[in-house]
């Protein structure tokens, strides 16, 4: 019996090595992969342990005093961090009403057009935005809408009372709608690509008879294609309420100035300006703290979100 059980071993392991030997470009494709997901997601795990320390540079981490919560309770008491926690929110909240139904409806409008080369060229051109980097966009939205843009300009030839009332990108009032708007621009048409692979999966036998049925473009739509890439739909919408607390780190910080502070200042610039724009020495365990905290609301939101869809008869994401 146990020598039977060794032979099928060493057959198992000749075979895998086979099979590892015969695979060696993919593993190796995955190497760079790995090593990111090493170097920046998991090395990194050993310094939480800063978010219950006072961090001091010549012990480094591990000779550094714990303190407990300390950190923890400074959050508490701090002013502007709970203005960017609240700001945070409400910019994410924007973003998933606002912005996660855009790529689907931008998705069923380009399945829906009937000349293929038109409907690639259509896609290529909505998903170039999301290949510049939010330096470049800050750029353009910067020269289109602030004190010296084009739209500024234009608008000083019909009316240049508004003009000089023109304050677009320092106005509380219009920051985070133009937050909004230029993330859908940016992003919208990278977001249709897994909608539009979920889309060629449906069957084309149900739109055949529901032509046979009678049914116009909008009913094959709603109760056809919808229904269909429904799964995806919930995936993708779990995914983004785990990422609540990430409000757009890149884009706000390239496009915010301290007027609007008050609604654009989220919990990673705000964690940006307090570690690196005071001008004093490092303080490495509040950031952490910050950021301990803004992941463990994450990681609650993801698994709620997951409940509640399982229970409700959809494939969650755990």
């Amino acid at each position: 019996m146990e020598v039977n059980r060794l032979v099928v071993d060493l057959s198992i392991r000749r075979n895998l090595k086979k099979e590892i030997w015969r695979n060696r470009y993919i593993y190796l494709m995955l190497a760079l992969p790995l090593a990111y997901f090493i170097v920046f997601k998991y090395l990194p795990i050993y310094g939480l342990q800063l978010a219950f320390k006072e961090y001091m540079l010549n012990k480094g981490i591990f000779g550094s005093p714990w303190i407990g919560f300390e950190h923890f309770r400074r959050m508490t008491i701090e002013p502007e961090f709970f203005t960017a926690f609240k700001n945070t929110i409400i910019i994410s909240a924007y973003r998933i009403i606002f912005g996660f139904p855009f790529p689907i409806i931008l998705a069923l409008m380009l399945n829906e057009i009937y000349f293929k080369s038109f409907r690639r060229v259509s896609q290529t051109i909505l998903t170039f935005p999301h290949f510049l980097s939010w330096v470049i966009v800050s750029g353009l939205i910067l020269n289109m809408f602030g004190d010296g843009g084009v739209i500024k300009k234009i608008i000083a030839v019909f009316s240049s009372e508004l003009a000089a009332d023109w304050n677009v990108l320092y106005s509380q009032s219009t920051f985070r709608s133009l937050l909004i708007m230029t993330d859908i621009w940016k992003e919208a048409g990278w977001g249709t690509i897994i909608y539009l692979a979920a889309i060629t999966g449906v069957d084309p036998s149900y739109y055949e008879a529901a032509t046979i049925d009678g049914c116009n473009r909008l009913q094959k739509i709603w109760h056809i294609t919808i229904p269909s890439i429904m799964s995806i739909i919930i995936i993708q919408l779990l995914l983004r309420i785990g990422w609540v607390m990430e409000a757009g780190f890149d884009q706000i910080f390239n496009l915010y100035t301290p007027p609007v502070y008050p609604v654009a200042d989220i919990i990673d610039t705000y964690v940006y300006r307090i570690t690196f724009g005071r001008g004093v020495s490092l303080d490495m365990g509040f950031p952490t703290a910050v950021g301990l905290f803004k992941n463990v609301i994450n990681f609650a939101l993801i698994m709620i979100a997951n409940a509640i869809a399982r229970r409700a008869g959809y494939v969650g994401i755990v």
